[in-house]
């Protein structure tokens, strides 16, 4: 089993910025892709960005530019950098993690962060 661990988030103004991190622990044999998704009130779930073992990254249009994903594989957590933040970015930011613990690949969810961007 993985568990995975949030910090980060809480309340910052527009323009600003804040850092997200996972750090996923327990059985893990490998880590494949590593990302952020988000849920605001009354809309679905959306990825924000995801980083890949060979640390290739995708972001949402709507951050392009503005969020970098990285992480670090010796410590198995993931980042988010959040700068230029807008009101819009408000929301609960998920940790989701693709990670081999035997010889299946499973799917793992952080319990969610709370960002919020006044304006």
């Amino acid at each position: 089993q993985v568990q995975l661990v949030e910090s980060g988030g809480g309340l910052v103004q527009a323009g600003g910025s804040q850092q997200l991190s996972c750090a996923a622990s327990g059985s893990i044999i490998s880590i494949d892709a590593m990302g952020w998704y988000r849920q605001a009130p009354g809309k679905q779930r959306e990825l924000v960005a995801v980083i890949t073992s060979g640390g290739d990254t995708n972001y949402a249009d709507s951050v392009k530019g503005r969020f970098t994903i990285s992480r670090d594989n010796a410590k198995n957590t993931v980042y988010l950098q959040m700068n230029s933040l807008r009101p819009e970015d408000t929301a609960v930011y998920y940790c989701n993690v693709l990670a081999r613990t035997g010889i299946l690949v499973g799917n793992y969810w952080g319990q969610g962060t709370q960002v919020t961007v006044s304006s």
